[in-house]
């Protein structure tokens, strides 16, 4: 599985690559904080794959980053992508790396 940190993620941020953020995160998560990203709770990822891009990294995000990377699972056999990333830690990481003020629990 490919992975991408969150220094990463925020030089792509800063240099507006064009790429796409999915937080597998429940919705009630996702209000508390979050990227930007399109949230997609990850019970519903698989009705939902027709919102995931296939012709641009996906980086697919949740708390700490084992939901995420169970989602990149899931998808690279369901639909055989290799478009997908896991970001390294999650939201927890980009919190302790770049935003001490972000609300998480």
């Amino acid at each position: 599985m490919k992975e991408i940190s969150v220094q990463e993620l925020k030089s792509k941020i800063d240099n507006k690559e064009d790429f796409q953020l999915i937080d597998v995160r429940e919705t009630f998560e996702y209000e508390v904080s979050n990227l930007d990203g399109l949230n997609i709770p990850l019970g519903g990822l698989l009705i939902e794959t027709d919102k995931i891009a296939t012709d641009k990294p996906v980086i697919m995000q949740c708390r700490s980053g084992k939901r995420s990377a169970a989602a990149v699972m899931q998808l690279e056999q369901a639909l055989g992508l290799d478009n997908l990333y896991n970001l390294k830690g999650g939201i927890l990481a980009w919190q302790e790396a770049f935003d001490p003020t972000m609300p998480v629990y």
